[in-house]
């Protein structure tokens, strides 16, 4: 005689957008959501915790920017305020714009 176990219902509530993109990004490694979710489950029992690393995004505060980021938000935080003049180029399109910060000639 074989015993079988019996499988509860859960309901997950997503965004539908998340759950599109996630549904999506699984299906490119051969799964489902729903075996997401249990294979996240079994491995919290196994390993006694979240069985991946939980990232907080970072904030703008921490970086670091090098020298001269640094100083091009300076400059442009100065120019906003009026305490320097504006130096920016307009450009009527993304071409010109293009052209401009990849021309090798300057």
């Amino acid at each position: 005689m074989t015993m079988t176990k019996s499988k509860t219902g859960s309901t997950i509530r997503l965004d539908p957008e998340l759950r599109k993109e996630l549904s999506e990004g699984l299906a490119n490694v051969g799964m489902t959501v729903n075996g997401y979710f249990t294979m996240a489950a079994k491995q919290f029992i196994i390993q006694g915790k979240v069985p991946f690393e939980i990232k907080n995004a970072p904030k703008v505060d921490h970086v670091t920017f090098n020298d001269k980021t640094r100083k091009a938000i300076v400059r442009a935080y100065a120019e906003e305020e009026g305490i320097i003049p504006n130096t920016a180029k307009d450009f009527d399109n993304a071409d010109d714009a293009m052209k401009e910060l990849f021309d090798d000639k300057q």
